[in-house]
Formats: structure tokens, C-alpha cells, sequence
């Protein structure tokens, strides 16, 4: 199968934008369980203020998705699902649906190819723009999904919207915007990581003509893309998780949430759920961009 042609006229920015978003909503319903075991793999061992000791231990990915269904039942796997959807339609959005017209605007007028830095520095930007404005979301889907880890007694939330309204309660609304400054870290390192390896990577294999520019072209460079990002991005991941799923006054600030890690785990510490990264990462990638790519035909088509 190599899905739609590519199209005689380009989509335009609007259709990237929409078409980005709900690409980034297919590739989470696909793969929202290995984000959700990811994250409980990295909270696994957090020391916390105060001290809790929790009886459910989880090892590996498989391990940890079966241990969740055996104790907290198959729905588990997909606890914050709603945030995770509100946060893909803003996020994914905004960094992958502007990417190519910010590529545009910092590209010198007459140059014939995009350079590195340029595609670079637009990954950042509309890495960094993105977080600015879902950042809410990601804190919310990720306390939701850690939430699931506790005694009954002491979850948190009772639903996506009780989080946000508890959140801004008891934390103020500076609590919703929580570990922004690593999250653009994360961000703008995994942009580069994800959509300048895509965006090299596809154009690698149409210029050698390797490939031609259908379904299994999309899948290659995608793949590379995930595995980039989750080497690159796995350290600041881990820090941004805790971070973010920290009690108030548990840490000063992302600087000691990483110092408290490194002390507690090591070096290790930082690739911690390295593998349901990866697994969520490469597969998210290749779900999303091949979804990306055929949605924007598709619009071009129906226009």
C-alpha cells in the first residue's frame, strides 16, 4: 500500500495545522499505553515529601502494562487519555502543523536548499511555542497517569477535569504551567530530534531516489526520527515526568529534581523506561507522520 499521491498543489498552512493535530490524536490512541507505562516506570522509586510506600512494583514494559491491568483494571492503560487528546490537538498542532512555514520565514530569500541551523532552529521555536500553550495539558495528563499508581485512598484526581480544578485550587494557576522550562528543553530537543531527522531523512531518500515519496518512505524516516528523539530526549523526559508529578514543595526547581535523581539513581537514572520510550516514541512517530501525510493529501483532494 502507498496511500494518496503527493499532490500538484501544496496544502496550505491551515491544512497542516488541522491535519497535524488530529494525526497526533491517531498516533495516541495507538500508543497511549506504552506512554502511560513509561511514565510509571520513571516515577518508580521516586523518594517523595511525604513518604509513601506503594506495594505495586513494575518491571520492564510488558511487566508493568500486565501488572496495571491486574490491579487497576484494562482501563488503566489509558487513564488521561482525554488530556493526552486536548493536548495532541494544541501541541501537535502548533510544532508540527507550523514547522514547515517557520522553516520558510527563516530561510534566506533566493537560497535553493534549507540549511541545518534553519531547520534546527525552527524545530525550537515551534518546539517552544507548543509547550507554551498545551503545557497545562501535558501536567494534567501526566499527574492523571501516575495517578493510577497510588493507594485508592490517596489518588489525587477523580477525573481530567477535577485535575485541572484541583491543580489551580491547591497550586494556583502557576501549578498548570509546572515544569514548563524543562518541558521546552524536552520539547525543542525532541522537535530536532523528531522533525529535522524526518524532514532530512525523507529528503534523503527522494533525492537518491531510494524511495519514492508514499507510505513506506514516510515509515523509514519516521522510525529514524523516534529513535533520534528518545536518545536525545530520555534524560529531560525522565526529569520533566517527576517534575511534574511532584507534591508542592517536594522540589525548589527542575534543577533539584535532577540533582535528586542523579543522587538517588545515577547516570542510569536518566534513561530510566528507556524502552517504552523508545517504543512509544518510534511508534507514535511512524502512526502520526504517516497519518500527517496522507490526512494533508487528503485535504488537498477534498479542497
Amino acid at each position: 500500500m502507498v496511500g494518496l499521491k503527493p499532490p500538484e498543489v501544496p496544502p496550505t498552512t491551515a491544512m497542516k495545522f488541522v491535519s497535524a493535530g488530529m494525526a497526533g490524536c491517531i498516533a495516541d490512541l495507538c500508543t497511549f499505553p506504552l506512554d502511560t507505562a513509561k511514565v510509571r516506570l520513571q516515577i518508580q522509586g521516586e523518594v517523595r515529601i511525604p513518604r509513601a510506600i506503594s506495594s505495586v512494583e513494575y518491571r520492564g514494559v510488558l511487566g508493568t502494562l500486565s501488572t496495571m491491568v491486574r490491579t487497576e483494571g484494562p482501563r488503566s492503560l489509558y487513564s488521561g487519555l482525554a488530556a493526552g487528546l486536548q493536548r495532541q490537538m494544541s501541541f501537535a498542532s502548533i510544532r508540527i502543523g507550523l514547522y514547515d512555514s517557520v522553516k520558510q520565514l527563516y530561510t534566506p530569500k533566493g537560497a535553493e536548499n534549507t540549511g541545518l541551523a534553519t531547520r534546527l532552529l525552527a524545530g525550537c521555536t515551534t518546539g517552544a511555542v507548543a509547550v507554551a500553550c498545551a503545557q497545562p495539558t501535558d501536567v494534567v495528563k501526566v499527574r492523571f497517569q501516575a495517578n493510577g499508581a497510588l493507594l485508592d485512598g490517596a489518588r489525587r484526581y477523580s477525573g481530567t477535569v477535577d485535575a485541572y480544578r484541583t491543580i489551580a485550587r491547591e497550586e494556583g494557576v502557576r501549578g498548570l504551567w509546572r515544569g514548563t522550562l524543562p518541558n521546552i528543553a524536552r520539547n525543542a530537543i525532541i522537535n530536532c530530534g523528531e522533525l529535522v531527522t524526518y524532514d532530512l531523512l525523507k529528503d534523503v531518500l527522494l533525492q537518491t531516489q531510494l524511495m519514492a515519496d508514499n507510505v513506506p518512505c514516510h515509515f523509514v524516516a519516521a522510525f529514524g526520527a523516534g529513535f533520534c528523539a528518545t536518545v536525545v530526549a530520555s534524560p529531560v523526559d525522565v526529569v520533566k515526568t517527576r517534575y511534574m508529578n511532584a507534591s508542592p514543595g517536594q522540589y525548589r526547581n527542575a534543577l533539584s529534581c535532577l540533582l535528586a535523581l542523579l543522587m538517588q539513581d545515577g547516570l542510569a537514572g536518566l534513561y530510566k523506561g528507556f524502552i517504552p520510550s523508545f517504543l512509544r516514541l518510534g511508534s507514535w512517530n511512524v502512526v502520526m507522520f504517516v497519518s500527517y501525510e496522507q490526512l494533508q493529501r487528503a485535504a488537498v483532494l477534498a479542497r
